[in-house]
């Protein structure tokens, strides 16, 4: 074989290594990339967790900001949901906390374009896309600042019963509030996976002393 015919495979073999070397290079620096983007935190709230003989009480002011994507979806005439969850969790050094209480709060906000109105309905129990079975009607709002001050207005929640709690127990109250995505139409639901401004969590925790007071 002369040595302009093994020239050729040498050369390929070259171009070969060359190639995996890139691709190499590629794998490695991708998941820097990916930890290079801004994942999406929950905001910390501030909360005011208040004691009595009939239980515990949860008040706060949830500093949301409605992105303009929502605020787009809204005057567009669909309807946002949202749900808020209160846990009274008792630290345990022996084993995990214990939930000793739990409560949720749904809302639905939406835009009527008629009446140029803002409907809020809150609801201890869940509410579907078509705002059916709502156990509170939704009541109207003048302007979207208005109605998200009324959503966002956490005031004297009863969040756990005395006959759960014990006497100089100390607890742990957590709040959590976020976007129910599931509640939006699935062609949304599909298109707005991964973009930003539409993961809209708050969530917030307070360590609480229960000390039943005289009724």
């Amino acid at each position: 074989m002369s040595k302009g015919a093994a020239w050729l495979p040498w050369h390929q073999s070259l171009g070969g290594l060359w190639w995996l070397a890139l691709c190499a290079a590629l794998l490695l620096t991708a998941p820097a990339r990916a930890r290079a983007q801004p994942a999406t935190e929950a905001t910390a709230l501030a909360l005011n967790v208040d004691s009595s003989a009939e239980g515990l009480y949860l008040s706060a002011v949830l500093p949301l900001e409605l992105p303009v994507a929502l605020q787009d979806a809204l005057l567009q005439g669909i309807p946002l949901f949202f749900m808020a969850e209160a846990q009274v969790l008792r630290e345990r050094w022996y084993w995990a906390a214990q939930t000793v209480a739990q409560t949720q709060r749904y809302m639905r906000l939406s835009y009527q374009p008629l009446t140029r109105r803002w409907r809020l309905a809150v609801s201890p129990m869940p509410i579907d896309r078509s705002g059916l079975g709502v156990a509170v009607p939704g009541k109207q709002h003048e302007s979207l600042p208005e109605a998200l001050a009324a959503m966002t207005r956490i005031a004297h929640w009863k969040i756990a019963d005395a006959p759960v709690l014990e006497a100089g127990t100390s607890y742990n109250v957590q709040l959590h509030f976020r976007l129910d995505s599931a509640q939006l139409p699935r062609t949304l639901q599909v298109g707005l996976w991964g973009r930003s401004g539409w993961n809209l969590t708050l969530q917030g925790n307070q360590a609480v002393q229960w000390m039943p007071t005289a009724p």
